[in-house]
């Protein structure tokens, strides 16, 4: 047995060549900077230029692209909970290197963002230099952690070059418009197709030109062709309601606004504002989307999110007639229940409507004074109404409980098949940018619409009743309640002579769902409906009012009309500008407008471009695109940051990105592992996606999706300790005491309260990867985060229990090398037969955690193969080095040293995954289960003739069992092999 009295600190001088944080440093750095000069993780492309280490090109290796989403580089560096994804992927690239896969790991910052703007404001220091600090920073921090990126394909968002491409992108978006009908290579149909196609069916009279039905293209005025094609652009000016956030000073996207109407950074009211505003087209891609889920290697629930936030539901589209002076004006209504027509006895429009414009200057006669608020004259009811509702946030408009309040518009809208004059409302709680802005209302079968006519005296018709098995009967709705279903069967929904066609129509005795087929039919042979598909995603705002994002490649005329800036004359860099605060306001003003940084460099703003005709005066957009905009590509962009001439070279997208490109890509193609948080479902991912899928369309990429696997690593949560005024105490300076045999807390000498969440700055609790690389070393760091438990949960950080991933190092050391001499202690005698079946057993059982993303049980086996051999007289070579190889994705410096020890002449990195023989491991297995004071806190599969001693050494080595041992030994362990291991812990 070798000697470990050591590991517990009780001798009085300690061996010169025992592994600790100094030479575990002294390895660490050593060995980091030998894979940077060796280019140890460079990966190879298909053509010339960026080779591996070995100066080699791709050749026909399998590719295995992995990444991260990328970090924004704050000011405040990395605390221990930031590194959990960065360390899995590390392992995970490096178990798929010495599969003998070229693995391509890379990482980049995404710097722009309103972080480092915000900083410039109290500072006056450009954002440039305060980023570029943050990503040295960073880089630094990430590259003594010992990841295996390659380098050389590194880069931020606000790098020139990168910066290009996005603005290139944006060109593209702009240049295209989404055919519904276009016929895909892949068998599907809609996609987006360059508008110089949409402008030459205009021109050859292949497609009518709306609102100009008989007039050539050529003969409409510049201003009027803009006009139309931004209507159909895919990246286009809106001048819809948008989310104006005074306290930010910056509109915001629907992704950015919490369900409490206010923003997501700063908690500041978030308004509803008609602003002119750029906007992607996103929901031309609502359906592809959610399809194309389905294609993909995600977590349930992530699909789950992005389908509810798409929120695609099937209906119909049907236009009423509204009678006005101004002439007949069109209200389109989007319904999922055309079923109900019948039942509709008003009508509600958004206060921002187009139609409240027509409304008349007086009250029909005999409305009553409740529906018209108390006002004399329509217009100026509808004036004050509009102004009411753009002081409330879009949460308080929509909220189920809150108060109805509405509005008669006095006009009236034509039911198209009954006939009836439905009185016409505005009410804050029908949103302009959700449907049409407009809603036919059913208080029969819907519970607001019945609120809302209880409170003004509407009639309520009843068109469903519950099916005659169901158990319900319809008269105990009647007066008090709508009957909402959509199930059930038809009735009072007959006509003798439709108003559209005369012909008559019954939908009575139906089920809901034959009956919406069959009004449906009816509305398109009317011509006042369709069947459509209506989604609940907004099209992407696209504007900030900042100054720290891409420009963006446009100018605009004397005359307003917007022009791209030619690729050739890209990036469009940011200027100076005197402030970069965007101007911000009461966060209560809802009257107040944006105000951009940009604009106040005027020499920038005004600029003189040949845009083909000749030098000319023109104007910059002075705001800049979001910060997501950047983080939609990237990815891409990793192949090869430095190619100036291709956004991605098609042959290397296709061997690292294309569909099956390798045998686990699957149709989709894109990114094979993708880590990164929860919180980015809605927001990136589905951001990524939509520009991916215009790229796509226009045939710059190859495959559909931008990200095959997604894996979302859970969260590293922390004590953090209140005194009795509740404010925040030092962690690190709480001591833990016993009060009446419980655990207690102090903090000097002060009681203080315990409480578990979030590392924060604020709550005193921080722990930085740098403590850790002092303290213990890169590779103890990186063991303890991986055995903490399944990556994909969250998990309690405890500084005691890392020196269980200490131990484990310095026994796997003293393993292979002699503490007193150095000298290597290994044996090239065969294997035992024990020894042999426990290898190849571990080989194959960490060869199926790995594959399966689990390190953490993973560990556990190494420990318990190191354990073995520790108990050897003298330690196999045979078994020692396929032990260090499976232990190196997670621990690599050591591993690197003692296979260089070990007569090696080559990185560990490069060498192949060990491989195990199928008949050691015939053998039937039983399962023990290991108790802590009775309650059985985990199991293990083991061979029936275990040893009492190897049993228990498997059940220590369980990652749940040093948590709750907390780094300190057992006070007793009992073992009943091979079916139960009782522990009893220290007090």
């Amino acid at each position: 047995m070798k000697d470990d009295q050591g590991e517990r600190g009780d001798r009085a001088e300690q061996p010169p060549f025992r592994y600790d944080a100094a030479m575990a440093q002294n390895i660490e750095e050593r060995w980091q900077d030998r894979w940077e000069k060796d280019g140890t993780f460079w990966a190879a492309n298909v053509k010339g230029g960026l080779k591996d280490g070995k100066g080699r090109n791709a050749d026909g290796r399998t590719p295995y692209y992995v990444i991260d989403m990328f970090p924004y580089p704050s000011g405040k560096g990395l605390h221990v909970g930031h590194p959990l994804g960065y360390i899995a992927t590390d392992v995970v690239s490096r178990y798929h290197r010495m599969k003998g896969e070229n693995v391509l790991h890379a990482m980049g910052y995404d710097a722009f963002g309103l972080p480092a703007e915000q900083y410039a404001v109290q500072t006056g220091q450009h954002p440039r230099t305060t980023t570029e600090q943050n990503i040295e920073n960073m880089r630094w921090q990430l590259h003594r952690l010992g990841l295996s990126f390659d380098d050389r394909r590194s880069f931020a968002t606000i790098d020139e070059g990168y910066v290009r491409w996005t603005q290139w992108i944006f060109s593209r978006i702009y240049e295209s418009w989404y055919d519904p009908d276009y016929k895909r290579a892949d068998g599907g149909i809609g996609s987006a197709r360059p508008i110089s196609e949409l402008v030459d069916a205009f021109r050859r009279g292949l497609k009518p030109i709306p609102g100009h039905q008989g007039e050539s293209w050529d003969d409409l005025d510049a201003s009027e062709r803009s006009r139309i094609l931004n209507d159909h652009r895919l990246a286009y000016i809106s001048e819809s309601p948008v989310n104006w956030c005074p306290g930010l000073g910056t509109v915001l996207a629907n992704e950015e606004v919490t369900a409490e109407g206010r923003s997501e950074r700063g908690n500041y009211p978030v308004f509803q504002r008609e602003l002119k505003q750029w906007s992607m087209r996103i929901t031309a891609y609502g359906h592809r989307l959610i399809e194309d889920l389905d294609t993909l290697d995600w977590p349930e629930k992530v699909k789950l999110m992005q389908r509810n936030w798409i929120g695609e539901s099937h209906g119909a589209s049907v236009h009423f007639t509204v009678p006005t002076s101004d002439g007949d004006q069109d209200m389109e209504v989007y319904t999922t229940r055309p079923d109900t027509l019948f039942g509709a006895t008003f009508a509600v429009v958004s206060p921002e409507h187009d139609l409240l414009s027509h409304v008349p200057d007086r009250w029909p006669q005999g409305v009553s004074q409740e529906w018209t608020g108390g006002y004399e004259d329509p217009r100026q009811a509808v004036r004050a109404y509009r102004l009411a509702a753009e002081s409330k946030t879009a949460k308080d408009r929509v909220d189920e409980g809150g108060e109805k309040t509405g509005l008669f518009t006095g006009l009236y809208a034509i039911n198209p098949i009954t006939g009836a004059e439905l009185p016409v409302f505005t009410a804050d709680y029908v949103l302009m940018d959700y449907g049409t802005g407009a809603i036919m209302a059913v208080p029969g079968g819907d519970q607001r619409d019945y609120d809302f006519a209880d409170k003004y005296g509407l009639p309520v018709i009843y068109t469903v009743q519950p099916l005659p098995d169901s158990g319900e009967d319809l008269e105990g709705y009647r007066g008090h309640a709508p009957f909402v279903s959509h199930d059930g069967v038809v009735i009072n929904s007959s006509v003798e002579r439709t108003h559209a066609l005369g012909d008559a129509l019954s939908l009575d005795g139906l089920r809901v769902d034959q009956a919406i087929e069959k009004v449906t039919a009816w509305l398109e042979k009317a011509g006042v409906g369709k069947g459509t598909v209506s989604y609940r995603l907004r099209d992407w705002l696209f504007s900030r009012q900042r100054y720290w994002g891409e420009p963006f490649p446009v100018v605009y005329d004397d005359q307003g009309l917007p022009h791209l800036i030619p690729d050739d004359q890209l990036p469009v860099s940011l200027p100076d500008v005197p402030d970069y605060s965007p101007k911000t306001f009461d966060p209560q003003d809802a009257e107040s407008s944006p105000e951009a940084p940009l604009s106040r460099n005027q020499d920038w703003v005004d600029v003189t471009l040949d845009l083909g005709d000749g030098p000319k005066t023109y104007h910059r957009d002075t705001n800049t695109m979001p910060n997501w905009a950047g983080s939609c590509w990237y990815y891409m962009r990793y192949i090869d940051p430095d190619d100036d001439r291709h956004l991605v070279e098609p042959e290397e997208f296709d061997y690292w990105l294309g569909p099956d490109h390798n045998p686990t890509a699957g149709e989709s193609g894109g990114v094979d592992l993708y880590v990164g948080g929860v919180e980015h479902a809605v927001l990136h991912l589905l951001y990524a996606r939509f520009w991916h899928k215009v790229l796509y369309d226009l045939g710059y990429v190859s495959s559909k999706e931008p990200f095959h696997k997604l894996f979302n690593q859970g969260m590293i949560q922390a004590y953090a300790y209140t005194d009795e005024r509740g404010q925040y105490v030092p962690a690190d300076e709480v001591e833990e005491v016993q009060e009446e045999g419980r655990a207690a807390y102090t903090w000097h000498g002060e009681p203080v309260n315990r409480e578990f969440g979030k590392m924060g700055k604020s709550l005193k609790n921080i722990i930085t990867p740098d403590d850790m690389y002092r303290t213990y070393g890169a590779d103890t760091f990186r063991l303890y985060e991986m055995s903490m438990g399944p990556l994909d949960e969250s998990r309690p950080w405890n500084t005691r229990n890392v020196i269980g991933g200490m131990r484990f190092l310095q026994r796997l050391w003293r393993n292979v090398i002699d503490e007193t001499t150095g000298q290597v202690r290994v044996s090239d005698d065969p294997l035992d037969e024990k020894t042999l079946k426990l290898l190849n057993r571990t080989i194959h059982d960490v060869t199926v955690e790995m594959e399966g993303m689990r390190p953490n049980t993973a560990i556990s086996k190494l420990i318990v193969l190191n354990n073995h051999l520790t108990s050897c007289e003298r330690t196999p070579r045979a078994a020692v080095e396929p032990l260090i190889l499976m232990l190196s994705p997670v621990a690599p410096h050591i591993c690197e040293e003692l296979w260089s020890r070990l007569g090696h002449r080559g990185s560990v990195a490069w060498e192949s995954w060990p491989t195990y023989e199928a008949r050691y491991l015939g053998e039937d297995m039983v399962t023990a289960v290991v108790q802590i004071k009775g309650k059985v806190r985990g199991k293990l599969q083991v061979s029936p003739d275990i040893s009492a001693g190897d049993l228990r050494d498997q059940a220590l080595a369980l990652p749940a069992i040093q948590e709750r041992l907390g780094g300190k030994e057992p006070r007793k362990v009992i073992v009943k092999a091979p079916k139960i291991v009782s522990i009893v812990p220290a007090e």
